[in-house]
């Protein structure tokens, strides 16, 4: 039985682009649907918001990982549909500036984990991204990667309290392909 990955991400003609794809068709049903949720509270809040990228591909992450955009070498859950950028829009045009926790308080509410506390806020990251959102917790990342698991409908990434545990000692992988807790160990 397949998913939505594989099929439909991996059949897209844009699997393999090392472009950036903010098509919000290439996030899993439910993460989109909760994407859309968090962005019309934004709206409702009076912060302009739009999706900056959804899928991506490991061409387009190798390529981020060069330039210096990336610390992660390998692609994460953007590839699998499950993540989102998501960014100001000032003036119809992305913006990284200003403070981001408002997406970390929108995201718990619609079922998200957020980049900038990856679902442990208790806990010291030294990898932030606070643009992301991903209907995935860390510690289900690997399963994840490996083909082992992917959501189902009813999968809450929020309610996911054994993983969500698991998670303030994982984080992801940083240049060295060390994770995050293990470069901090080093």
């Amino acid at each position: 039985m397949g998913n939505f990955f594989s099929e439909v991400i991996a059949l897209d003609a844009r699997f393999h682009t090392a472009n950036r794809v903010a098509d919000p068709a290439l996030l899993e049903p439910v993460t989109r649907q909760l994407v859309q949720r968090l962005m019309g509270t934004s709206q409702q809040m009076g912060v302009a918001v739009m999706i900056y990228e959804t899928y991506r591909s490991q061409q387009r992450q190798q390529d981020l990982f060069n330039n210096g955009a990336s610390r992660l070498r390998t692609v994460g859950v953007h590839h699998y549909g499950l993540a989102c950028d998501i960014v100001r829009s000032v003036g119809g045009e992305p913006s990284w500036k200003g403070d981001f926790s408002f997406l970390g308080q929108l995201a718990q509410n619609c079922g998200l984990i957020w980049g900038g506390d990856w679902g442990a806020p208790h806990i010291h990251h030294s990898f932030i991204d606070s643009v992301h959102v991903q209907r995935c917790t860390v510690a289900r990342q690997g399963d994840l990667f490996a083909g082992l698991w992917y959501p189902d409908e009813n999968y809450n990434p929020c309610d996911d309290s054994q993983n969500l545990l698991l998670a303030s000692r994982k984080l992801p992988e940083t240049a060295s392909g060390k994770s995050a807790s293990a470069a901090r160990r080093a």
